[in-house]
């Protein structure tokens, strides 16, 4: 057991930095994606890890794998997206469900063709979807830094984004806080969309953000607990998938979120809000 559990991350240092690293992104994003979920927003936070590609991108092509030009290029990307989706839906016809959904699909083909110019395969699949077991010094302190942003930010908007999550109409109205904790919230998912893509890749940061969160809501119906929950399921997350990845020789990001796909689909048919519970109580109360 020592050997499965312990052994990986006491021998090797690439194996601690990918846990220290994995660990705070669950602190970090598991809070943010409880709020995108119950703003019924994920398919939002979707689209924007797909947004900042062409601004991480413009950075490595010009800088090459540095952390900090394609962090300010992602923000800048990110930024863009969300302000011009904005404005599309806001001065045209077109849903914000729509626009959001043309400026991802253009941002990522932008960043495909970016990266492709200078970049290898290899660089590609880099970018796309991370390497957790390669995090570095800058890595670790930018992770640390959103961290420390985003519980700042929560900590000061929490009653707002708890009210906005059940009315945001009503928020509006009665509080000019409304407009200001909706945009400091996109900026949260963007921060933390940067922030994961060092370790899962554009593609796949989202997935530490969204899974757990919507497996933390089939057993608890109260926005604080499902906030530690979904911090709980993506702290095992990371460690499964890392273990996994060791021993059964799998791309790390991708074996994370496989880890916490898993606890999701046992969290929707064995919580108290699954699928199985219902009918267990039915049958149980048909019994009795």
């Amino acid at each position: 057991m020592h050997d499965f559990l312990i052994a990986p991350f006491a021998e090797f240092d690439f194996m601690r930095r990918a846990l220290l690293g994995a660990l705070m992104l669950s602190l970090t994003a598991c809070p943010v994606g409880v709020f995108l979920m119950l703003r019924r927003m994920s398919l939002t936070g979707e689209a924007m890890s797909h947004a900042i590609l062409p601004g991480a991108a413009a950075g490595f092509l010009i800088y090459g794998l540095k952390i900090l030009p394609m962090t300010i290029g992602g923000l800048i990307a990110g930024a863009i997206v969300a302000v011009g989706a904005g404005a599309v839906a806001r001065l045209t016809v077109q849903k914000e469900d729509a626009s959001m959904a043309a400026f991802y699909l253009i941002s990522l083909a932008v960043g495909v063709v970016l990266v492709s110019l200078r970049g290898s395969s290899v660089d590609l699949m880099h970018v796309l979807f991370g390497t957790v077991l390669a995090l570095n010094d800058d890595a670790l302190w930018l992770i640390m830094i959103v961290l420390a942003v985003t519980v700042l930010v929560l900590v000061i908007l929490w009653r707002a984004l708890v009210a906005e999550c059940l009315d945001p109409l009503f928020l509006r109205s009665v509080s000019k806080l409304g407009g200001i904790t909706h945009q400091a919230f996109l900026g949260l998912v963007v921060l933390n969309l940067v922030a994961g893509f060092q370790a899962l890749g554009t593609l796949l940061s989202v997935g530490l953000m969204i899974l757990p969160a919507a497996g933390a809501r089939f057993w608890t119906t109260s926005v604080l607990p499902m906030v530690g929950l979904a911090v709980v399921i993506g702290a095992m997350s990371s460690v499964g998938g890392l273990l996994l990845s060791y021993h059964a020789s799998l791309p790390s990001g991708p074996a994370i979120i496989l880890s916490s796909g898993a606890i999701y689909a046992a969290s929707v048919l064995l919580g108290p809000r699954g699928a199985l519970m219902p009918l267990l109580t039915r049958r149980t109360h048909r019994t009795g």
